[in-house]
Formats: structure tokens, sequence, C-alpha cells
């Protein structure tokens, strides 16, 4: 029978067996050490963190959805993930999407992670199909709620991946593309809110920063596709395009007003010397990109 304390996530860490004795500075002192692992244990995973990357870009090109499914902490990893990629990369909301074991109960219904049925249910309900990805997160690496998903997933062509923080478990044997994230046993044993939630994150951070990147909707370390919502957003729109084509502010401003607020148009006109159709037209034809453009043509 399966014990849930030989999971690395739910082993007790030596290094804090007196975390309760320890004063606050040598807490401090001891997360600090161990958040380091969250990080170090990514530098294992590049290939597969590569691989994901590859298909999850691969399905965004080809009108294809992201979507990230997990209980308890990942899943709100997922979640907030989804919330932040229409305002930073300007894709139309419903491309990214996370779902929460339970939604709005999961704070006072944790076992909803345990049916493989709902995890299938969920992702019925958005009308997965075999272009969309599906991205699992789970510590454990053996939630139900994200098996029942992957393998629905898998079941109808769609493409699969998922993120765990434990070596050798049953979603990584489901799904040839898991990342495994393996920062070790927890400060507070088995919180894996902790270093497991962290490495979770930066995992997910570069799936989406960097599927974004290779649509074209950076330029340099830019964010060209933002949408300037507030007032922060409209001052970095008018940032990026003084930084990209040497404008003042004032000049800025005024061809940001002339692209209608669109910051990557707006970039184009700039360097192109040129009017809206006519960057609109520019981008269309690089497939989105400013780096494609700037290969197709010498504008600089």
């Amino acid at each position: 029978m399966f014990q849930l304390q030989q999971l690395v996530t739910e082993s007790a860490n030596p290094a804090s067996s007196g975390l309760s004795a320890m004063s606050i500075a040598e807490q401090i002192d001891l997360m600090n050490a161990e958040n380091q692992k969250a990080v170090l244990c990514l530098e294992s995973q590049t290939r597969q963190i590569e691989r994901v990357i590859e298909k999850t870009s691969e399905a965004l090109q080809g009108g294809g959805r992201l979507v990230y499914m997990g209980a308890g902490t990942s899943g709100m990893i997922g979640l907030m993930d989804a919330l932040e990629c229409p305002p930073t990369f300007g894709v139309p909301e419903g491309v990214v999407i996370g779902l929460l074991a339970g939604k709005d109960h999961a704070f006072s219904n944790a076992d909803v992670e345990d049916s493989r049925e709902l995890g299938k249910q969920d992702l019925e309900a958005i009308g997965l199909n075999a272009g969309d990805i599906v991205i699992g997160l789970a510590a454990s690496g053996r939630t139900p709620y994200v098996l029942g998903g992957l393998a629905f997933a898998q079941e109808i062509g769609a493409s699969t991946a998922a993120v765990v923080c434990n070596p050798d478990t049953p979603i990584a044997r489901l799904c040839p593309d898991t990342i495994e994230a393996v920062a070790g046993p927890e400060v507070l044993t088995g919180s894996t809110r902790l270093k497991a939630g962290t490495a979770t994150k930066l995992v997910v951070n570069m799936i989406s920063t960097l599927s974004m990147v290779r649509l074209g909707k950076v330029y340099k370390n830019y964010m060209v596709d933002v949408q300037l919502a507030n007032e922060k957003l409209i001052e970095r729109g008018v940032h990026i395009v003084c930084e990209t084509t040497g404008f003042s502010k004032e000049k800025a401003k005024e061809t940001l007003v002339a692209a209608h607020g669109h910051v990557k148009s707006a970039v184009v006109m700039g360097m192109a010397s040129c009017t809206l159709p006519e960057a609109e037209r520019y981008l269309a034809q690089a497939g989105g990109s400013i780096d494609a453009l700037l290969r197709q043509k010498d504008m600089r």
C-alpha cells in the first residue's frame, strides 16, 4: 500500500527538525537557504522544460489553448498565470485557462482533488480539443484530478505535459513530458505551498513567458503586446516605444495614440516611419513578430 510519507515532499527535513525552537533570524536563514533549492533543482530539467515550451508555443501558434489544471496551491499557480497572460501578452481571454479543482469551493472542499472524473468533466466543460495543450500541476505527482484530466486529454489527442515535485510519479508515468521540479523536503513537513510551490511557479513562469516570446509577443525584453489598461501600463507602453525607437516621451505618446494604443504597432511605425495600416501589414506578413520583420526589412 502506498504511504504518503514515501514522497519527497512529505518527508521530514533534517535541516528544520529544530524549527520551532529556533530564533526568528535562524528560521529566516534556514528558509532562505532551503528556498535556493527550488531554483537549483530546475537545472537538471532544462531539456524537459524546453520540450514543454516547444509544445505549448506550437499549440498556441496553431490556434489552440494552453490549459493548466491542478488542485490547491498548484491549481492556484496555474490560475494566476492564466489571469496574467491577457494583460501582459495581449492574448484574448480564454486562450490561457487555469482550472482549479472544485473552482469556488476549492478552499472548503479539498476532497475534490481526489476525483479523476472531475478532471475529465472540467476539460469537457471548456470544450477541450486536439489542438489544445493541457499542463497538469501537482506537487505530489499523483493527484487524481490531474491524472483524470491528463488521461482524458490524451484520449482525444490533445498535447499534454506536467509539473511535479517528486521523482517517478504516476503523472510522470502517464505523461512523458513531465518536469520533475524536486526541491527536497519542505521546511514545514508536507507544506508544498513552500519550495514545491515556488519551483512550480518558476516553471510556469518559463512556460508562459518563453512560449509568448516564440509567438512574437516580446521584442528584445519588452512586452510589446501589453494591454494599456491603466496609468501604470500606459506609462510602460510609452517607455517601451521610447526605448525601441529613440523617440522622445512626447513623440512616443503621439505615436501610441496614432497606433490606437497598440505598442507593437507604434514601435514598427517609429522604426519604419510608416502609417498604422502599413505597420499592421508589415506585422501580418511577419507573423506578428518584430524580430521576424527586422529580418525581412532593413528598418534600422
